[in-house]
């Protein structure tokens, strides 16, 4: 930790962080270091202005493609992720990236104090042809995982199309092992019961048989 802080612009940056960065290169200060100088500099040109202006992302909002529902049992917040509503032919990949940043901007921000990390369910129900990107699937995890470190918690993949299973194998050569063992693949017939022992139960969706109603990013 002490060499950590010695790190250029790291004042910019509080002691969870380091934590974070920490853990997720298996304590190596070296390369702790390495990837928080990385993520600095990253910070600094993909958001220079300090948070992602809304206006900039304004039609992946509209397609409500991501809402923010409770909290799981731990306290992490919720997050719902529908791909089904991406259409690959309409993504701008530079759009979609700002809106990867905002989206992991707007649930870290919902994270409480002792908490670090969120849960996200992906729902896949209705995923074709038309929305595999696979490239911004990529791009969304590389993201995640190089400058978000140690912040997802768990992804809870339901309703999964075998189609998808293919898009999901090109991925995954892409996925460090730390964030892999992260996406749980659940069967349609568990869905109920792993919802429960991740949700209480007035934390679970409506659409999923719950009381609360999610809201969508905006």
């Amino acid at each position: 930790m002490a060499r950590l802080t010695t790190v250029a612009y790291v004042q910019e940056v509080d002691n969870l962080t380091l934590r974070r960065f920490l853990r997720a290169r298996g304590q190596n200060v070296g390369k702790a270091s390495t990837m928080l100088l990385k993520f600095v500099a990253w910070r600094r040109e993909a958001v220079p202005d300090g948070a992602i202006p809304a206006e900039q992302v304004r039609s992946d909002i509209a397609d409500q493609k991501v809402s923010m529902a409770g909290v799981d049992r731990t306290g992490r917040p919720v997050m719902l992720a529908f791909p089904a509503r991406h259409y690959s032919a309409n993504r701008d990949m530079a759009t979609f990236k700002r809106f990867v940043v905002y989206l992991l901007d707007s649930i870290c921000a919902r994270i409480p104090r002792g908490q670090e990390k969120f849960l996200c369910i992906v729902d896949l129900k209705g995923w074709g042809y038309a929305n595999c990107d696979v490239r911004a699937y990529i791009a969304a995890i590389e993201i995640m995982q190089n400058y978000y470190p140690e912040r997802l918690g768990k992804a809870l993949m339901i309703h999964v199309p075998y189609l998808f299973m293919k898009a999901w194998n090109m991925v995954q050569p892409f996925i460090d092992a730390n964030t892999k063992d992260k996406f749980v693949f659940i069967d349609d017939k568990n869905l109920e019961e792993t919802l429960k022992q991740e949700l209480d139960e007035s934390q679970v969706p409506e659409m999923y048989g719950g009381k609360l109603t999610p809201v969508p990013l905006s």
